[in-house]
């Protein structure tokens, strides 16, 4: 069990944090909560109370009741500074939703309220999961100052691109999901070993966009949410990691060098130059198999026409070419999106055909998951067998991903030295 301290600051997803508490508690973690007046106007301190089982502070000049003691402790013996005695027992320090307005106190070194003085006291691992208007979250201010709390070992649960709480808006500024937050929270605190130092891994997201004219293009749903999951947790597991990314509208993962392209021939191209210095690549990207064979300099006009007819050429075989050229010691995984009970024996193939260490197959004959979801289940295969990954944070799955590349590259130490 750990200690979670969380601080809750004024926005409509203040009410998120709720279910963050409910899952927080339910893994066994003990929570206390601060609050800011502001966000007083969403949630009340007595929600919090109920399901922490513990007081919630606000002022900076308010007692603690519980003498800075989290549920399960013992109380201290004096009446101690709250935000001292708080930060002083927590484990990990979340801040969610975290606003603008905060996040700039954060970066800053500002203690004008009991959260935020509480925050530049702690010296427990920090977490934060922006909450705002997609303008706001966007604006070079918060980008900076966000950037800033990332070179001081801050984790960023990255914002959702989504329906935003103004009528009619839509962009990113989203709270995270709830599962998301405290998958990030967990990894904070379960403090996993750098298990991939030194190790370079080239990880591929998101999908391709193939051009019909200078407006329309081929594409498919993918928003690259796996591919970020796995480049977030490669990093975080200590390796250098490069992210090739096609359309993805998320915020890079800390650490990660991102490399942007549009087509499967952009995609080929960026990842033929890094492949070679690579020992693990991840091959989470949609790639079109197809493209136009011929695309319209300018926007292809309706007016007149009874129909249109639009003549396809196979794309580039990219992870079977990358496969033909690998070198020794290097980890190749794939990615089969396929629909319904034939996905096993398709993936089975792929594994064969395109000489591949592991495939994670996914089924996208579920609408819960895959494409569009922050959630995942997925089947991995290699050689040897397979192996079922639960439902979860498509964070987990990743976990579960990389501790599969981490067996898989013991097996190729060990035959390499036979």
């Amino acid at each position: 069990m750990a200690r979670l301290l969380l601080g809750v600051t004024g926005g409509i997803a203040a009410y998120k944090a709720v279910e963050i508490v409910r899952l927080a508690t339910a893994a066994g973690h003990a929570v206390r909560v601060i609050q800011t007046p502001t966000s007083l106007n969403f949630v009340g301190r007595a929600t919090f109370e109920a399901v922490t089982g513990a007081p919630v502070l606000v002022d900076e000049w308010e007692a603690d009741p519980a003498r800075g003691a989290f549920p399960g402790d013992d109380p201290s013996t004096h009446s101690p500074i709250s935000h001292l005695e708080l930060v002083h027992r927590a484990d990990a320090f979340l801040v969610a939703p975290a606003s603008a307005n905060t996040i700039a106190k954060l970066a800053n070194g500002l203690a004008d309220n009991l959260l935020t003085s509480a925050a530049l006291a702690s010296v427990a691992p920090l977490v934060i999961a922006p909450a705002m208007n997609g303008r706001m979250w966007e604006h070079p201010g918060t980008q900076a100052n966000v950037e800033t709390l990332r070179l001081r070992g801050a984790t960023i649960v990255a914002p959702e691109t989504g329906r935003l709480a103004s009528r009619g808006e839509w962009g990113a500024g989203r709270l995270a999901e709830p599962s998301e937050v405290m998958a990030q929270v967990e990894r904070v605190i379960t403090s996993v070993a750098p298990s991939l130092d030194r190790v370079r891994v080239l990880v591929t997201a998101g999908g391709t966009r193939e051009p019909i004219d200078s407006v329309r293009y081929v594409g498919n749903r993918s928003s690259g949410r796996m591919g970020y999951a796995l480049a977030a947790e490669a990093a975080h597991r200590g390796a250098e990691v490069t992210l090739v990314a096609a359309n993805v509208s998320l915020a890079a993962p800390a650490g990660v060098r991102v490399v942007a392209v549009e087509t499967a021939a952009e995609l080929h191209a960026a990842t033929q130059a890094e492949f070679p210095r690579s020992d693990v690549l991840l091959m989470a990207a949609a790639v079109a198999d197809f493209r136009p064979a011929q695309a319209a300099d300018t926007k292809i006009k309706k007016a007149g026409k009874d129909g249109l007819a639009i003549a396809l050429e196979p794309t580039t075989d990219t992870l079977g070419e990358l496969s033909r050229s690998r070198g020794p010691g290097q980890t190749l995984v794939g990615f089969a999106a396929e629909h319904g009970n034939a996905g096993v024996e398709e993936g089975r193939g792929k594994l064969q055909r395109k000489g591949l260490d592991a495939v994670v197959l996914n089924d996208i004959s579920r609408p819960d998951i895959g494409f569009d979801s922050s959630e995942n289940e997925v089947l991995i295969l290699t050689a040897t067998g397979e192996q079922g990954v639960p439902k979860g944070p498509k964070s987990a799955v990743a976990a579960s991903i990389l501790d599969t590349v981490e067996n898989l590259r013991k097996v190729q130490v060990q035959e390499a030295q036979r």
